[in-house]
């Protein structure tokens, strides 16, 4: 599958490295890994703002669809239209549905059918696949990401959607 941001391995190291994220995180967005329960910075973070893509900055949720799911990572009944594409998942000897950002195919973590209402969906993400933005504070500018040919696009940052 190819997705709008395309960068070598290198590239994404970089980028995440630049951002600060956990040390996870290249293996959970690049290579599917799973971060132990429990342990991610967004598991029991209950502030106001958004979800946003920790490789490419894409929108993915907003705070008022986190629940509490019990399951040790954090869960969100909605994302963002258009934001997630969801692959069959295999492995491990089960069926899942696995959920990567629709911009630069990182790996978030998986979606499930037991949420609560209105959806009744559990987006099971991982925190390291994660970056918070709260509209209250100076580092809430409009987020950009690199398409494939290097140019800037902007998203709204969450600002709007609370």
């Amino acid at each position: 599958m190819t997705f709008p941001i395309q960068k070598t391995d290198a590239q994404w190291l970089d980028t995440l490295q630049a951002k600060g994220a956990e040390p996870v995180a290249y293996q959970v967005t690049r290579h599917a890994a799973t971060e132990r329960p429990f342990t991610g910075r967004y598991e029991q973070h209950w502030a106001d703002g958004s979800y946003h893509c920790i490789c490419c900055g894409a929108k993915l949720f907003d705070s008022d669809t986190k629940f509490d799911a019990g399951c040790g990572w954090p869960s969100f009944y909605q994302a963002d239209p258009g934001a997630i594409t969801e692959i069959v998942d295999r492995s491990h000897h089960m069926v899942r549905t696995e959920t990567v950002c629709s911009q630069c195919g990182a790996h978030l973590g998986h979606v499930f059918e037991d949420g609560p209402l209105p959806t009744g969906l559990r987006y099971c993400m991982n925190s390291a696949s994660l970056d918070f933005h709260d509209p209250g504070s100076s580092t809430a500018a409009p987020a950009t990401f690199e398409d494939s040919t290097g140019a800037s696009n902007a998203t709204d940052g969450g600002a709007s959607g609370n």
